[in-house]
């Protein structure tokens, strides 16, 4: 008869209820509040008894390292629905949302062919030289890209282009940095909290805080941002409105300057820009 997996005993954080769980066990729910929690039963190796001239020699810094390494590491999600973050081992590859019950996928996506299914993630996507992501829908922690993305790519935390690309799709973040290797043609906006540019880029951004060129980055379009900096180097071609995402003309002039009526008796209005952005003086 086979042997049953060893068990370990386990205590709920929540309500201090004790059970028995599997060794191999990463989170469970308690028997008796039925709320979700890790299981953090500590799980050390044996130390190995090494003898030199008859006396144990203590483990060697590399071995420590690595024990250190190995050790399950506690990372933090947020349900994709209702919000609700609970904290997990790096190692598990799903989960179940502990209050609205959702399904929840933690696993990396390495894309190198054609891929068109949608995708709601807490890992990362990785969209390589040969890959091409063309799904309506996709949601991650973080992303990856040196092939094309012809589909819609939320980050949850950052994206990182390294690669030369055109970007047919639409990509939000709230940080996009453009690596160094990158010549970067967008032809849709792209929406970021801030954007770090390291090589070239061309396009349209809307960023909520700040738009970074470095001393090897380049880019040529229309920026609407908060701030916006150049370093010794940088270059930047393209129409800039500093402020809110919603500025008007009045709002770039004083009140005075806004309220004073043209010679004519008539209010001039700029025309409208090509790219919808506000226009300037």
């Amino acid at each position: 008869m086979a042997k049953s997996p060893p068990k370990v005993s386990v205590e709920c954080p929540h309500c201090g209820f004790k059970q028995m769980e599997y060794v191999a066990a990463k989170n469970t729910l308690c028997r008796q509040c039925g709320k979700h929690f890790v299981v953090a039963g500590e799980r050390f190796e044996p130390k190995p008894n090494l003898e030199v001239g008859g006396v144990a020699a203590a483990p060697s810094l590399l071995r420590r390292f690595e024990v250190l390494w190995n050790r399950p590491r506690i990372t933090s999600v947020a349900c994709f629905d209702c919000g609700t973050r609970q904290e997990l081992n790096s190692a598990a590859s799903s989960t179940i949302c502990p209050s609205c019950s959702v399904h929840m996928d933690l696993r990396d996506y390495k894309i190198n062919t054609a891929f068109s299914r949608a995708i709601r993630t807490h890992g990362e996507v990785y969209v390589t030289s040969s890959g091409d992501l063309s799904s309506s829908s996709v949601v991650c922690r973080s992303a990856i890209i040196e092939g094309k993305l012809r589909g819609s790519l939320h980050c949850i935390e950052q994206a990182e282009i390294r690669a030369p690309v055109k970007v047919r799709g639409k990509l939000t973040a709230p940080y996009v940095l453009i690596g160094k290797k990158a010549d970067v043609q967008f032809f849709r906006q792209l929406q970021v909290g801030s954007i770090e540019i390291r090589g070239r880029m061309s396009g349209e951004i809307l960023a909520e805080t700040i738009v970074l060129i470095r001393s090897t980055g380049s880019l040529d379009g229309n920026v609407v941002a908060r701030s916006i900096s150049v370093e010794k180097g940088g270059t930047f071609s393209g129409q800039l409105v500093i402020g809110q995402k919603t500025l008007e003309q009045a709002e770039l002039l004083p009140d005075a300057e806004a309220k004073k009526p043209q010679p004519d008796g008539e209010t001039r209005r700029p025309p409208p820009h090509p790219y919808g952005l506000p226009a300037t003086s």
